[in-house]
């Protein structure tokens, strides 16, 4: 399988994420950009997860229906074509890191997804629910992993 290559401006793969970007920032959602989509793609998919969360796999932001020929997005926007769903807060859009504060760093890891095809996805969408949807689709992702400690 290819690898799609996602990076950030804003902070390095394994690096922390800095604060204007989590819940006591400005909880803007990060730049991001991506290089290496396969043509075949006809969607993309962005899950921000954080398996760190107490209570289990936290929903940070997931877009789908992506511009496939797109090759990033800015800060505080919406990827090109793509529809934000419901994060674990409840709201849609980008819900920026919020760990319980003298927690260990938690793991922010941001999937880019190259599909073939249109994925469905319930509302409310777990993380789970993203992965087995698409983990036997996808042709092509790419993972950027962030770290934020309060």
């Amino acid at each position: 399988m290819a690898g799609i290559e996602l990076k950030s401006s804003a902070f390095n793969d394994g690096s922390f994420i800095p604060r204007r970007y989590a819940k006591e920032g400005e909880d803007v959602s990060p730049e991001l950009t991506w290089s290496g989509v396969p043509d075949a793609a006809a969607e993309l998919v962005l899950l921000c997860e954080d398996p760190d969360a107490p209570s289990g796999t936290f929903v940070h932001w997931l877009v789908t229906g992506i511009d496939p020929t797109s090759d990033g997005v800015a800060a505080g926007q919406t990827p090109p074509g793509g529809q934000e769903r419901r994060n674990g807060y409840g709201g849609s859009g980008w819900g920026g890191p919020n760990p319980p504060a003298g927690d260990r760093a938690h793991r922010y890891f941001f999937r880019l997804y190259a599909l073939p095809g249109p994925v469905s996805l319930p509302d409310g969408a777990t993380a789970a629910d993203v992965h087995a949807a698409v983990d036997e689709r996808r042709l092509a992702d790419g993972t950027l992993v962030g770290l934020y400690q309060r």
